[in-house]
């Protein structure tokens, strides 16, 4: 059986990944905003069609959107709500894979019970 200390250093490595993978995260946003203050962050989109008026200012879109947001806020909302969903279906995958991994090391079979209860006969049974 392990002894406590080799049992909690996996946890300590892992809130140490954790607060750098933050600070990373916190720096990241907070870089371009000390040091581009006054700056225009605007979209790929926009600046794709200034680039496009400048290079050739007779062309036309190929198509046209098919739904138009009212305003600049309903935008940013499907954009965040966009990218919240993307967010939570990529942690659902590294949470399902990281169960998957966990079962196997412990030499669990799919389907088999994690738990210590007592068993319970199915149906099928």
């Amino acid at each position: 059986m392990e002894d406590r200390a080799s049992a909690s250093r996996p946890r300590r490595s892992n809130t140490l990944v954790t607060v750098l993978l933050i600070a990373l995260v916190v720096g990241l946003i907070a870089f371009p905003l000390a040091f581009k203050s006054g700056a225009e962050f605007g979209g790929a989109d926009n600046a794709a069609t200034r680039t496009i008026v400048e290079i050739d200012p007779g062309a036309t879109p190929w198509f046209q959107p098919i739904w138009t947001p009212p305003g600049p806020e309903v935008e940013s909302l499907l954009f965040a709500l966009q990218a919240a969903l993307g967010a939570g279906f990529i942690g659902y995958f590294f949470g399902l894979k990281r169960g998957a991994r966990r079962a196997a090391d412990s030499g669990l079979e799919k389907g088999q019970r994690t738990t210590g209860g007592p068993e319970v006969p199915h149906l099928n049974d």
